[in-house]
């Protein structure tokens, strides 16, 4: 079923608006947070209405929801060992930081669905999106462990499955992904490494 689409851009204001204004969790306070985003998110969705398309699948985006949280799951999962191991690495004494930056090729196309995917890899403490490479569709990732590099990618993959059912991309999930390619070449993944990154002479 396809409906316009400012209406239901201005039902997720009012969402985003319970959780910004910070409601007390009875159900009175949400309707009133709910009813007072609607009263606000519906003038400007109106009014911005040309920012986005003028009609909506709401059917793909029911089906989409599932995904979704899965997507939020898998995200939050990653944020939270991410931060643990970011702590980790600051507070031991041999700071073992070891730097890469991998090409990461995408099978995801869309522009909002890059975007998701890159704004991910820098929310998430250890990885930063440095820059998309239009001609091969790829991110360029910054990773303070470099020892693995296929272990950056290997959120960003999983990541990457459900946005590719999130936004109904032409790839599917059961694609194989084209191979990272690492900056400073194949690292040797068996050899020990003296406390702070600096190897045997």
């Amino acid at each position: 079923m396809r409906v316009r689409t400012w209406p239901v851009v201005g039902v997720v204001f009012a969402v985003l608006w319970v959780f910004v204004v910070g409601q007390p969790l009875t159900p009175i306070s949400l309707l009133r947070g709910f009813l007072s985003g609607l009263i606000v998110g519906l003038p400007i969705a109106y009014v911005f209405r040309r920012l986005y398309g003028r009609r909506l699948d709401l059917g793909r985006g029911v089906r989409a929801l599932p995904y979704a949280g899965l997507y939020l799951g898998a995200f939050t999962r990653e944020l939270l060992w991410a931060n643990v191991d970011v702590a980790y690495r600051v507070l031991s004494p041999g700071m073992p930081i070891e730097p890469e930056v991998i090409l990461v090729p995408l099978r995801v196309e869309s522009d909002v669905a890059v975007t998701v995917i890159a704004n991910s890899i820098t929310i998430t403490p250890g990885t930063v999106t440095l820059d998309y490479d239009d001609e091969t569709n790829a991110l360029y990732v910054h990773g303070v462990n470099g020892r693995n590099p296929e272990a950056i990618a290997e959120p960003i993959r999983t990541w990457e499955d459900y946005a590719l059912e999130i936004f109904a991309e032409d790839a599917s999930p059961d694609d194989e992904p084209r191979p990272i390619v690492v900056s400073g070449g194949e690292r040797d993944s068996t050899a020990d490494r003296q406390r702070g990154g600096v190897g045997d002479d």
